[in-house]
């Protein structure tokens, strides 16, 4: 347990913390933003124990820590990663179940289902888009875009048009729980949730 090894002493405040991360699954957010939002309730945490907090959490697979990459530039950016919980049961277990949390749950299902096809994962960042995961293996990249559902135009060109801005021949995926929406947009292939997570290879 992270608290004893550790040696955590305020247990309210780490799950407060836990309650921040999962609250904002799928977002992505700095050790400053926690620190911000708990000043914001009445309650200073300093930038150290935050990080001290995270890191502890993660080290014990509560949460993972996705950093963001620049694909521009080529490099790990320091600032605003996104985290996920380590088992989505967890994230239910502590929150209840929340409508307006289906998106972060379903960018969590993807995260996992990658790592654990051994994959390297990242947000992906270009320019001012983002990419929710740029998964790399050995020789291998992929692309994914996470969403709950299609619903508009302007949904599908915000979940496609990321993708579409990167110019290189890796598979390029947009997955979400639609049933009857089938369309592949200039090669990027659109797949429900359980098609992604039941094929053998991408």
């Amino acid at each position: 347990m992270p608290v004893q090894r550790h040696g955590i002493r305020d247990v309210e405040l780490l799950e407060r913390v836990v309650r921040f991360v999962f609250d904002n699954t799928g977002n992505t957010f700095s050790a400053k933003s926690v620190a911000d939002y708990f000043k914001s309730q009445n309650r200073r945490i300093d930038l150290n124990t935050v990080y001290n907090y995270l890191n502890a959490l993660e080290s014990a697979f509560i949460i993972y820590r996705i950093p963001r990459f620049d694909l521009r530039g080529k490099e790990i950016l320091k600032t605003n990663e996104k985290y996920f919980a380590g088992d989505q049961s967890l994230l239910y277990a502590l929150m209840g179940f929340r409508d307006r949390l289906i998106s972060g749950v379903l960018e969590n299902i993807v995260m996992l289902e990658l790592k654990r096809r051994g994959y390297r994962v990242f947000v992906g960042k270009l320019d001012q888009k983002e990419i929710d995961f740029v998964a790399e293996k050995q020789d291998q990249k992929i692309y994914v875009q996470v969403a709950y559902l299609l619903a508009d135009t302007n949904t599908i060109e915000r979940e496609f048009a990321p993708l579409l801005s990167v110019r290189d021949n890796f598979p390029k995926f947009v997955v979400t729980m639609d049933e009857n929406w089938h369309d592949h947009i200039e090669g990027i292939r659109h797949m429900h949730m359980a098609e992604f997570l039941l094929a053998e290879d991408f």
